[in-house]
């Protein structure tokens, strides 16, 4: 796995390079702002970039447009944004993307697990979204009355689960229900926001994505 990684504090950033070493993958660019994350998604066309959202001058989103800006140049590229707080319109804004290749979004504090963080890697260079369990418990959080409402305390749960990257499988194991419950909970999740069959759409991210936006 060929990343190039955006951090702008050099003790994080090396950090992070011997993390991803320790992960298997090969960081063959890391970085201090975007304009440089730009620069070398084009030049190395890696498999993921590894995002700070907060990056110089201001410290506010450079790091997230940046991102998409590379995404649009290298169209496919996966994105793995990292925070250290939970920021509802960034996460909004990267899943709105998943469509066009694997998305992340990881607080800073769950990076320093070894196995989670490979984990997440490896689904988001796959074509997956993932978003950290805090970050999804922190958006339930904040939720306010929306569509969303009707769906029950269960599908909630279930969607909170697909918001993560999780398979219907591994629904199936957290949860404690069978396979085939978890298919009836997507499935009414699925109509109850409006989400018909598609051959161009990802129901998944959608779905999540309509959550983030509510």
């Amino acid at each position: 796995m060929r990343v190039v990684l955006a951090e702008d504090s050099l003790l994080l950033r090396e950090g992070l390079i011997r993390l991803l070493n320790e992960a298997g993958a090969t960081v063959v660019d890391a970085v201090g702002d975007g304009d440089a994350l730009v620069d070398a998604v084009v030049a190395h066309q890696p498999d993921v970039a590894i995002v700070d959202v907060r990056m110089p001058p201001s410290f506010t989103d450079e790091g997230l447009r940046a991102a998409m800006q590379a995404r649009r140049r290298v169209p496919g590229t996966a994105v793995l944004v990292l925070s250290q707080y939970v920021e509802r319109a960034y996460a909004a804004d990267l899943l709105s993307e998943a469509g066009i290749g694997g998305v992340g979004y990881l607080l800073k504090d769950r990076i320093s697990k070894l196995e989670e963080f490979a984990d997440a890697l490896h689904r988001v260079v796959g074509g997956g979204a993932v978003l950290d369990p805090e970050v999804v418990a922190g958006l339930f959080a904040r939720r306010r009355r929306d569509p969303l409402d009707t769906l029950t305390p269960r599908e909630r749960q279930v969607l909170a689960s697909m918001a993560e990257g999780r398979t219907n499988g591994a629904i199936s194991k957290r949860l404690a229900i069978s396979a085939g419950g978890v298919e009836k909970h997507v499935s009414s999740i699925f109509a109850k926001l409006q989400l018909p069959p598609s051959a161009d759409d990802h129901r998944r991210v959608l779905a999540v994505v309509t959550w983030l936006k509510s």
